[in-house]
């Protein structure tokens, strides 16, 4: 089994060193970033399964960090390091959607009990259906890690290529997961928007406005809007249609 990965951003080099070598020491496998700026690019060129980041940084604190990081992944654990005690803070924290939060000076050894507790937590609510990376949509095939869409049609037609943005990309796997049942509205809003609200719920709207016009092309397939409770991707058989 692959060690977890962690994203640890710390802007005090020193500080930040010690904690990955000792988190390193106990074979976790550890990406260290000194500012938020620098955090977030290291999140969008890897892959992690738990991230820590201090809050008071420059470029980019960890809050705000941490609120870019769940409109890509609502679900990725994370770990507020600070050295402050202020209430205020550690409330900012939850309702962003903290794991956990941990005020320095901190035992080393609570960190990782509290690290592989959230894991063993995280990994063991896993959905084995987000495992999967490509769909057969119809006519369309689906390849969602590299967000493209190719429309496979007949031999009197050319095939069709569409990249995809992250939320649009988002959205047609969440449908084809549900594929002919009832994808509910709170569900996708509070995984890919990160909360449900009369302005998520607009911009949602408009995504799957998108989706319809991507999809277009197979007369089988329709995204329907099932009133109060959230939307069907339909794809009928050859047969029925």
């Amino acid at each position: 089994m692959a060690n977890n990965r962690i994203l640890l951003v710390e802007d005090d080099q020193n500080f930040g060193d010690v904690l990955r070598s000792y988190l390193e020491m106990h074979d976790y496998e550890v990406t260290l970033a000194t500012d938020g700026a620098q955090g977030l690019e290291s999140y969008n060129q890897g892959e992690f399964d738990l991230c820590i980041f201090d809050v008071m940084m420059p470029k980019k604190d960890g809050f705000t960090l941490a609120k870019e990081i769940r409109e890509q992944d609502q679900d990725m654990p994370i770990i507020f390091l600070t050295a402050k005690t202020m209430k205020n803070d550690v409330l900012e924290g939850f309702k962003i959607g903290a794991d956990d939060y941990i005020t320095k000076p901190f035992n080393s050894e609570e960190l990782l009990y509290r690290i592989q507790a959230i894991l063993k937590r995280s990994q063991a609510k896993a959905d084995p259906r987000e495992e999967i990376k490509e769909f057969n949509i119809g006519k369309y095939h689906f390849n969602y890690p590299l967000r493209i869409l190719t429309y496979n049609p007949g031999e009197d037609e050319d095939e069709e290529k569409n990249k995809l943005s992250p939320k649009e990309a988002q959205l047609l796997r969440m449908f084809a997961i549900y594929m002919n049942d009832i994808l509910p509205r709170s569900e996708a809003l509070n995984k890919i928007w990160g909360e449900d609200n009369y302005f998520t719920a607009r911009s949602m709207d408009v995504f799957v406005t998108k989706l319809r016009k991507y999809l277009k092309k197979d007369e089988n397939i329709e995204i329907v809007n099932i009133h109060g409770n959230g939307f069907q991707l339909l794809v009928k058989a050859e047969e029925e249609a």
